[in-house]
């Protein structure tokens, strides 16, 4: 029997309160919002469902799970309308969501009241090969929706001088890839030109290919090295088109402008993301340490915007962990005050041609932040019709990470409306 779940603060508005009071926010995507919000747990009928030959699982991800647990399930499922849910498996007590089957059906649960069918994403032709040098190809790239998702390198040298990101788990998360899948840490350029050739054998199914990996300072100038790496994976990549440029997302350290005009310059790279994470520079010097030493908060911006002359309007945004700007001790107290001060920052952006999305902050117990308690439903859905909102004001395209491409973003989902 399963334990009986906690109610909500009381200063928490419910699901069905939080979708009564904004009708103008699909109640599906209310929904994905909260199952990231929450996590899932699934249940033994629900993962005797679950069909390695025919389902994608979980396990290669850069970042680790709520329960801090690798075994392979399911990696994300879909809803009605075709949303994609990138779960994140969360122990019972935490009170996730449950997935469970039931007459024939995979059912999202909760207080045992069915809310919804769901289904498991089905993997990739690709995912049941391996790559001459003996890599199976889906160790060496993921798959989003419509997206072939690669993580050339799962190391960021932020953590050599213990100045990681604070919500981030990338580097306990390697370890533990390492000792129970044996992943390779970086990737090399033939298996990804080789994965990348036979995932665009299956008509129809990708548009578009993101890579991010962990940042590295080294070089003659900082972070050359990263671009480098990049620029070789990326080169690889481009062996599969006739074309110069291809779609194609870079998630990244905030790089200068002459190592931007040298990315864009020799590889097929369409759109440019450099994840700020925080939205508030005296909180990006607490949860960015890394980041903060050596680039800053400022610069980081400045440079964002510089890339809008390179990449163009729409092809330039940056993600935050939304809900990382309350963590304690030293983030915001009032969930009014953080919306306020990350739109402000998220309109400057915007103003300037750049986009801003994203993630719901899932407290991993491999990272610095564990154990802490993310914002309520009704912030998230605040800040994704902001961002949205903003968008329009500022006419910034996001299709290149858009619901088609990433579906991790509650806030870009909005632009299929």
């Amino acid at each position: 029997m399963m334990s009986i779940v906690p109610k909500p603060k009381a200063t928490e508005l419910s699901f069905e309160e939080v979708a009564a009071k904004y009708p103008q926010f699909p109640r599906l995507l209310l929904l994905k919002t909260d199952l990231q919000r929450r996590g899932v747990y699934y249940t033994k009928q629900a993962l005797s469902k679950v069909d390695p030959v025919i389902h994608q699982l979980g396990g290669t991800h850069i970042f680790g799970t709520r329960d801090g647990i690798l075994t392979q399930r399911p990696e994300a499922l879909i809803l009605r309308d075709g949303t994609s849910v990138i779960t994140s498996p969360t122990p019972l007590e935490q009170n996730p969501y449950i997935v469970d089957f039931r007459d024939g059906r995979l059912v999202v649960m909760d207080g045992g009241v069915e809310l919804e069918e769901v289904e498991y994403w089905t993997k990739p032709d690709y995912y049941n090969l391996t790559t001459s040098s003996g890599i199976p190809m889906s160790h060496v790239a993921s798959a989003r929706p419509q997206r072939i998702y690669l993580m050339p390198s799962r190391y960021c040298h932020f953590w050599t001088d213990n100045q990681g990101c604070l919500f981030c788990d990338i580097v306990n998360n390697l370890k533990q890839q390492k000792s129970e899948l044996n992943l390779p840490p970086r990737l090399k350029p033939q298996d990804v030109a080789e994965t990348i050739r036979e995932a665009l054998k299956e008509p129809g199914r990708f548009t578009a290919i993101c890579l991010t990996s962990g940042s590295d300072f080294h070089g003659a100038e900082d972070f050359d090295a990263e671009v480098d790496y990049y620029i070789e994976i990326l080169k690889a990549v481009g062996e599969n088109f006739a074309t110069p440029k291809f779609p194609s997302q870079l998630i990244a350290t905030a790089f200068t402008e002459k190592q931007l005009e040298r990315i864009y310059r020799e590889t097929g790279l369409l759109s440019y993301t450099p994840d700020i994470e925080v939205l508030n520079e005296r909180l990006f010097e607490w949860i960015c340490p890394g980041k903060a030493r050596w680039v800053g908060y400022q610069e980081w911006k400045r440079r964002m915007v510089r890339a809008v002359d390179i990449f163009g309007r729409g092809r330039v945004n940056t993600c935050i962990v939304a809900g990382v700007e309350l963590a304690k001790p030293y983030g915001f107290n009032d969930e009014d005050a953080a919306l306020q001060a990350v739109l402000a920052e998220a309109e400057d952006l915007a103003s300037q041609g750049v986009s801003t999305v994203y993630t719901v902050w899932v407290p991993r117990p491999g990272s610095y932040l564990r154990g802490q308690k993310n914002a309520s439903l009704e912030y998230y859905v605040r800040l994704a019709l902001g961002l949205q909102e903003l968008r329009q004001k500022y006419q910034l395209s996001i299709d290149h990470d858009d619901y088609r491409r990433c579906g991790n973003h509650p806030d870009s989902d909005l632009a299929r409306i």
